[in-house]
């Protein structure tokens, strides 16, 4: 699926209510990381500029710079960013009777659906997420907004849940480790695989489980 939300990171990631200053810059970085994220998507990463990012977000290439190191790590940013605010609107959406592990293959599953149009875009971005250590990185830190966007979102499923209970957190984790580790199997067949199914497989793993089949569950649409 092509993302086009957004959300902040800031309002997701613990710890105390930002300042005034603080959200003026949160605003400015994240004005920067959505037209990054909009280029990229529209005409490809190498094909995009930091010029032209400054340009779609009413900056200066020098306040560009106070910003991100490079277009690069923009663009990471913003597709993160959107990713986890369409796969947190997605979790809302399937259907309430599903468990929290269910409830998130299944929504990666919607997610996959027009997989196959848009392969090359997704094996770019993957690409570009492991270009670099500081890439790589970069993309670790963005997983952190993932894992929180899915705790937040699968919390309720959990029946039993108490205070300050780490399931939901867990789960987040769980999830982002099985994506990652699927799309370094993806990248390193050069993007020839099923990308979906390979995720679904690893989702449905543990490192005490018996290996079970990568077909998602029943009911999700």
């Amino acid at each position: 699926m092509v993302v086009k939300g957004t959300t902040s990171r800031q309002a997701r990631r613990p710890g105390a209510e930002p300042g005034l200053r603080e959200r003026k810059r949160s605003a400015t970085q994240q004005r920067i990381a959505e037209a990054a994220a909009r280029l990229a998507t529209d005409q490809g990463i190498a094909e995009t500029t930091v010029d032209e990012i400054a340009t779609a977000a009413g900056i200066g290439r020098a306040t560009f710079f106070r910003y991100f190191d490079s277009k690069e790590l923009a663009i990471a940013t913003g597709l993160s960013d959107a990713g986890a605010y369409v796969l947190a609107g997605v979790l809302a959406d399937v259907p309430a009777r599903l468990g929290p592990l269910d409830a998130v293959r299944a929504a990666y599953a919607r997610l996959g659906e027009d997989f196959e149009a848009y392969r090359p875009m997704f094996l770019e971005q993957a690409q570009l997420s492991r270009s670099s250590p500081a890439m790589l990185a970069w993309t670790l830190y963005l997983y952190v907004d993932w894992e929180v966007a899915i705790a937040e979102a699968v919390a309720s499923r959990f029946t039993d849940l108490r205070p300050g209970d780490p399931r939901p957190r867990m789960l987040g984790a769980h999830t982002m480790t099985a994506a990652r580790l699927a799309c370094d199997e993806w990248v390193a067949d050069a993007g020839r695989g099923d990308l979906p199914a390979l995720i679904q497989q690893y989702l449905a793993a543990s490192p005490t489980s018996t290996p079970t089949s990568p077909t998602s569950p029943q009911g999700e649409s």
